[in-house]
């Protein structure tokens, strides 16, 4: 997409005032933050959450993790099909189990869900779309599936994502699995769901790096919020 396509746009109408306040809560921060451990992480996302003010910007964070598999609120130990050496960390967000590992782009989403005017089924499908246009532009077909959050290519997930929803603003996020070990995935029903494929970037024929694919996704990130408030603000 074009960076012109990106700008976000104004009517000719509004204050000097009113065009600062819809910038500044249209570009939330951006934090590449690389390698970082599971929990810390985690317990980082909680902190900023728990202390946020109505003011506060809302941030993306973009980072891969050492092997960890996450267990969602209501995770179901059975899903754990055989015992690793792979940490499994159980969390706050929603689901069951999946898989981070190095070579996986996992973008958190830090937001106060009232100032973009979203609810949860509007974001969800936000950030499922980001990952669906970003395959697209790489000759990619994926989709979304209504009965099973996350992006599909064929039968094969390629994306998952789980959010946390406190006081009407979210954390976690969603990963994309670019050029990583899958193996560790055959160890678990990925997101519940027993014999599930999964799939990733490199094995599509995407020969983007990680470093590419994590800013063209930081951007439809960013310009499906964008989009979304500006419709919903009659702007």
């Amino acid at each position: 997409m074009r960076s012109e396509d990106r700008e976000v746009q104004h009517d000719a109408s509004m204050s000097a005032e009113q065009t600062r306040t819809h910038y500044s809560i249209l570009n939330p921060a951006l934090h590449s933050l690389g390698l970082v451990e599971y929990q810390p992480t985690w317990e980082a996302m909680k902190r900023f959450t728990d202390e946020r003010t109505l003011e506060t910007r809302d941030e993306i964070w973009l980072v891969q993790h050492p092997p960890t598999y996450t267990q969602g609120l209501a995770g179901l130990p059975e899903h754990l099909l055989n015992a690793t050496e792979i940490p499994v960390v159980k969390i706050d967000r929603g689901g069951q189990i999946t898989y981070h590992g190095p070579g996986q782009i996992v973008a958190y989403l830090l937001l106060d869900l009232r100032r973009w005017r979203l609810n949860v089924r509007e974001l969800v499908s936000l950030m499922e779309q980001a990952v669906v246009d970003l395959l697209g532009e790489y000759g990619v077909a994926a989709k979304n599936r209504l009965d099973a959050p996350g992006v599909y290519v064929g039968n094969a997930k390629i994306a998952s994502l789980g959010l946390k929803i406190k006081r009407g603003c979210c954390y976690h996020g969603l990963a994309l699995n670019v050029d990583m070990n899958l193996d560790p995935y055959n160890s678990i029903n990925p997101c519940g769901y027993s014999g599930l494929r999964v799939t990733q970037c490199v094995e599509l024929g995407i020969t983007a790096s990680l470093n590419e694919l994590q800013a063209e996704l930081t951007q439809n990130l960013v310009h499906g919020l964008q989009q979304h408030y500006l419709k919903k603000a009659g702007v």
